[in-house]
């Protein structure tokens, strides 16, 4: 007999995040709404993670992998094993307002056509400035975050529809992304949440924002990847690229690419960027081959998903950094 489903269950994937992991749990121990189940997917921590959860946090259920697989397999592994209708995916270095889990479902479960629900992300150190208030994707194949180094300031109150969710901090309906395939796991980590919202949005699924607040320190982990997330973003973009956008596009793309590693040649990371878009290549292949399917079953066209828009300056959808300069290719982090 399996177990009956539940409403709403949180996955965490955590790779030796012991250092979040106490004010992240304590966070959603003080929901209003308090989820059904807390699922931690463990991607083969050594910093006493394990031990932490099982002597302080039996309740939650523990998944633990043996090395670190990524973030989009361990998300996927939470999904697989969630039992809830709606998937919250938090992230170790993510804490949450108290009422962040009732809004978010209020307004996922108000709209039948949305799939995923997108929260007001500012940052753990400084909460008057926005992190993140859901993702936007250029042509140029940038993927900006709405109000990223903003001051809070009310601007981004409003609730709505975005393009996409950072899955840092978001909720989803299991069905409909388990459908979709998940989470891709060749990005491994970073953009794996851009390429969901994109099929989600070829597939004919909106995305809602709900300004609920996730004070989020970013990169929580970012700093233990051998190259840091920088190689990544790199990889990663040209694979989306490669994956889902015309032919006609690649000409922005060009001019983002060009811009980029100028940026990277300033900031005397040149070679991280040339080794992440070396990467790209053995894996554009498979990329170009999915797109011919991903089109035959897209219900949207991508040039109404991804609309035109400015590639530079405040409409493009991206916010210059008034706090670090000079600004760094801008990406979704989770």
């Amino acid at each position: 007999m399996t177990d009956p489903p539940v409403a709403i269950s949180v996955v965490i994937p955590n790779w030796n995040g012991r250092r979040w992991l106490p004010a992240c749990l304590a966070s959603l121990a003080a929901q209003t709404l308090a989820p059904e189940e807390v699922i931690v997917v463990d991607n083969g921590s050594r910093d006493g993670s394990l031990e932490y959860l099982r002597a302080e946090h039996p309740q939650a259920r523990l998944l633990a992998l043996a090395v670190n697989t990524g973030f989009a397999h361990a998300a996927n592994r939470g999904l697989g094993a969630a039992r809830g209708d709606l998937i919250a995916l938090v992230n170790t270095d993510v804490v949450l307002a108290p009422d962040w889990l009732a809004r978010m479902a209020a307004a996922l479960t108000a709209d039948p056509g949305a799939a995923a629900a997108a929260g007001k992300m500012v940052s753990l150190a400084d909460p008057a400035i926005v992190y993140d208030a859901g993702d936007v994707l250029r042509r140029d194949g940038a993927c900006e975050q709405r109000g990223r180094f903003e001051a809070d300031d009310g601007s981004f109150d409003r609730p709505g529809e975005v393009f996409g969710a950072c899955a840092g901090a978001a909720l989803y309906r299991r069905d409909v992304v388990v459908a979709a395939g998940g989470f891709d796991e060749r990005y491994f980590a970073y953009l794996e949440d851009v390429d969901l919202a994109l099929r989600l949005r070829l597939a004919g699924w909106r995305c809602r924002y709900e300004p609920a607040v996730a004070r989020h320190a970013g990169g929580g982990s970012a700093e233990q990847l051998p190259y840091g997330h920088e190689y990544l973003v790199a990889r990663n973009t040209l694979v989306l690229v490669a994956k889902a956008f015309p032919a006609r596009w690649l000409p922005l793309v060009a001019y983002r690419q060009v811009a980029w590693g100028w940026h990277a040649w300033r900031e005397r990371r040149l070679g991280t960027h040339a080794r992440g878009l070396a990467a790209a290549a053995p894996m554009l292949p498979g990329a170009l081959r999915e797109r011919r399917a991903l089109r035959r079953r897209a219900r949207v066209p991508v040039h109404v998903v991804v609309p035109r828009r400015p590639i530079r300056g405040p409409r493009a959808g991206g916010h210059p950094s008034r706090r670090a300069a000079p600004r760094r290719p801008p990406t979704t982090t989770s």
